[in-house]
């Protein structure tokens, strides 16, 4: 059965982001899962199929969002599952505390997942849940690459220091990015991610960048 997802899920040019099994503790109301398989993307796996997608070409808000939900919840239908999605809410489907079970994952001093080969430059879209358990290999256990990195570039590289305190400051953040300096972060993306060395190869370029940083700054208006 997971092969079968599997191949679906490389089929709609996505990543297969791992599998956790659920306790009877986990259960919840919209959710009756023994299993989830994670959908996401991994480097600029998945980026392609999204922009040879109608939703990219028609440029709406949420594009990336919308593309999700009818291509994750296509293979929902197609392999019997029900499609969880993490902009669903409130209240929100823990993706990080499945994406931290899921994978070789850890936190970051940023808050963005760490993985050990996609560095931050990785994205959970999706889920897949399943009423029954699906066998899967267990996650590699890895280090942290942050565990071993030398002065936390990440936590320094903000032109503003958003990331200075102990907690993210979006309002600080968000000043900078809506003023005429912030456009260094708007076209090439968020200083702090890009100054990380881990996965320096399956960094957001260009067009990628743009609309990450695009999509990330609509979707803190609008909250």
């Amino acid at each position: 059965m997971i092969l079968e997802v599997m191949r679906a899920i490389d089929a709609a040019g996505l990543a297969h982001r791992g599998t956790v099994q659920l306790e009877d503790d986990e259960q919840r109301e919209g959710l009756n899962a023994r299993s989830l398989v994670l959908v996401g993307f991994s480097g600029d796996q998945g980026w392609d199929a999204f922009t040879a997608s109608a939703e990219w070409h028609q440029g709406e808000v949420d594009a990336l969002d919308r593309w999700s939900c009818r291509v994750i919840g296509g293979i929902a239908r197609e392999v019997g599952a029900k499609a969880l999605f993490p902009f669903e809410g409130p209240p929100w489907w823990p993706f990080q505390k499945w994406g931290l079970r899921a994978e070789a994952a850890s936190a970051s001093p940023i808050g963005i997942l760490m993985h050990p080969k996609w560095g931050l430059w990785h994205s959970w879209r999706g889920a897949l849940a399943f009423q029954l358990n699906l066998h899967a290999p267990e996650p590699a256990i890895s280090v942290s690459p942050c565990e071993t990195c030398e002065g936390a570039p990440c936590l320094t590289a903000c032109p503003v220091h958003a990331f200075a305190d102990a907690e993210y400051d979006v309002t600080r953040c968000l000043s900078f990015l809506e003023g005429i300096d912030g456009k260094r972060c708007m076209t090439a993306g968020c200083m702090a991610r890009r100054a990380c060395p881990v996965g320096i190869e399956y960094r957001h370029l260009g067009e990628q960048a743009r609309f990450h940083m695009k999509a990330f700054l609509e979707s803190q208006r609008r909250s």
